[in-house]
């Protein structure tokens, strides 16, 4: 099972950015694609972005031009730059770590977006 730990996260005013960063355990974090989801009260979790081990990104419509997802395999560490953020990216945000049959989650991150 693959620890992940979250962090970066916050308020910030509509039209700002924030980064956050999720540093995983284990010795598989090269061939697992990570990604970060978020879900607001009353909603399902939903998918924000997904990077590949070889780098390969897939967005959310709503976020695609504003956040950008990157990984670092040397430091197991997935980052996820948010810019232009709106109040209704206001979500807890969740990374998220896949490989073969495992799926594995961190604890979530709060950001807030709001004057």
């Amino acid at each position: 099972q693959v620890q992940l730990m979250e962090s970066g996260g916050g308020s910030v005013q509509p039209g700002g950015s924030l980064s956050l960063s999720c540093v995983a355990s284990g010795n598989f974090f090269v061939l697992s694609t990570m990604g970060w989801y978020r879900q607001s009260a009353g909603k399902q979790r939903e998918l924000v972005a997904t990077i590949t081990g070889g780098h390969i990104t897939k967005y959310a419509e709503s976020v695609k031009g504003r956040f950008t997802i990157s990984r670092d395999n040397d430091k197991k560490t997935v980052y996820l730059q948010m810019n232009n953020l709106r109040p209704e990216d206001t979500s807890v945000y969740y990374c998220n770590a896949q490989w073969g049959i495992s799926n594995d989650w961190g604890q979530g991150i709060q950001v807030t977006v709001s004057s």
